[in-house]
């Protein structure tokens, strides 16, 4: 398995492979609900490939200038288990790192809560619980 830093057009579209495979088909997401604004060129997204197949993604975007937004994080249905999820978001949390960024926020499923708080995020306790469309989510935020 291969982890990609995705900043070229092929590599980013497994990203869209992986969301398009494991959210939209399952949870019956619409492509213009599931690709908002924060999807363009300029998006950065961690892709794991196995052999020649995307199987797990996160996109990251700046918020401001300390700030950067970690979400989508996707893995294919039958590879889940095997610590993918873990293994993007740490790859993400270098990468932001790196560019200079300091605090990760995220907005976890309610159900997901759990993985992220054993990443080292909390709970944003001044922001209530974001209902939308298809989850209820909560924002998390973790010092990188």
């Amino acid at each position: 398995m291969q982890i990609i830093r995705a900043t070229r057009t092929p590599q980013q579209a497994g990203a869209y492979y992986v969301r398009i495979q494991a959210m939209a088909r399952k949870h019956k997401i619409t492509l213009d609900a599931e690709f908002d604004e924060h999807d363009t060129p300029q998006t950065k997204y961690i892709v794991i490939v196995d052999d020649y197949l995307p199987i797990a993604t996160c996109r990251l975007y700046a918020i401001d200038e300390t700030h950067i937004n970690l979400g989508r994080v996707v893995v294919l249905p039958e590879y889940r288990g095997q610590g993918l999820g873990r293994q993007v978001v740490e790859e993400a949390e270098n990468w932001a790192r790196e560019l200079g960024f300091k605090t990760a926020v995220l907005d976890s499923r309610d159900n997901k809560v759990g993985f992220y708080e054993k990443l080292g995020y909390t709970k944003d306790c001044c922001c209530p619980v974001i209902k939308g469309d298809t989850f209820c989510c909560v924002r998390m935020t973790k010092k990188i």
